[in-house]
């Protein structure tokens, strides 16, 4: 049985360090963080949406998404448009300094996840799922604030 034990941390752990290669590697060519990069999908992908569009779509809150946007904001990837017949609004846009970095964005980890992924049978997905989700529960981790995102840095 500790044996079992062992396999499953083993696996546990290498996930953990395949993400904190990509990260690493993320950072190094582009200077984003995996998390940044899902707030710039989000953003190209949906127009022009608020910070509680993109924290709804990545899944995180909505004081982790304004953090994201500060730092792109400061980076010049996107920008803060304030609504001209509601000011409360604020829509959040790409500049062409965020187009650009998309565009020459290398595959990230969790594209080559998904790639993967998708070509599996809808059972096998399922079973995937339900052992991760159940591997999160052991681990008492249910109620973390989490993106779609394989990162293992403070989200910032």
């Amino acid at each position: 049985m500790e044996s079992r034990v062992s396999d499953a941390l083993v696996a546990i752990r290498r996930i953990v360090r395949a993400a904190e290669f990509a990260s690493r590697d993320l950072a190094r060519t582009t200077g984003l963080t995996p998390s940044q990069l899902i707030v710039l999908q989000i953003v190209a992908r949906e127009g022009e949406p608020g910070a509680g569009a993109i924290a709804g779509a990545a899944r995180l809150s909505q004081a982790t998404v304004t953090a994201l946007l500060d730092k792109l904001e400061a980076r010049g990837l996107v920008i803060r448009n304030r609504g001209s017949q509601d000011r409360r609004r604020v829509s959040v846009e790409l500049t062409e300094e965020g187009r650009r970095a998309l565009a020459d964005m290398p595959d990230v980890l969790q594209d080559r996840f998904a790639a993967r992924f998708e070509n599996l049978a809808d059972w096998e997905q399922a079973s995937i799922i339900a052992g991760l989700e159940r591997v999160a529960a052991l681990l008492n981790a249910e109620g973390i604030d989490a993106s779609p995102v394989l990162d293992v840095g403070a989200l910032d």
